[in-house]
């Protein structure tokens, strides 16, 4: 177990990451989602991450509220990625111990973390999945 403390995410991480662009629609996303099994995808602009889109930020579109009792599936779903994405988004290193990203997951109850290089490009995303499998390695030893 002492050697999930000396664990980073490079070693840990995915690196060959999907993105999506802020300007296509629910729809196309939530096929997306059903298709990879993806929990969350970054969000680029230009090359540069501007933010995170999660399955639960569909979901909240289709909150009941008083205004909206009934929402309707296929305008909500037209809607663009920029309009429900989370721009102010958590992000780890390539260096960042593992133990770090655990607790960052567990403290705001997140599925996946954006990993960025020194230059702020994407590098790769660091999942619940990877963690567990990184202390189920390391469990070994």
């Amino acid at each position: 177990m002492y050697k999930f403390l000396e664990e980073t995410v490079e070693d840990n991480m995915t690196r060959n990451v999907k993105t999506v662009q802020r300007d296509r629609d629910l729809l196309a996303l939530s096929e997306m989602f059903e298709t990879d099994d993806f929990n969350s995808y970054p969000v680029e602009d230009d090359g540069q991450v501007v933010g995170i889109v999660t399955k639960f930020d569909i979901l909240k579109c289709f909150a009941f509220s008083p205004s909206q009792m009934l929402p309707r599936y296929h305008n909500l779903m037209s809607r663009r990625i920029g309009d429900v994405m989370t721009p102010e988004f958590i992000y780890v290193s390539p260096d960042t111990r593992l133990t770090r990203v655990l607790q960052i997951m567990v403290e705001h109850r997140i599925r996946s973390i954006i990993v960025l290089d020194g230059a702020e490009k994407l590098v790769g995303i660091i999942a619940r999945e990877d963690v567990i499998k990184a202390l189920k390695a390391t469990a070994r030893d």
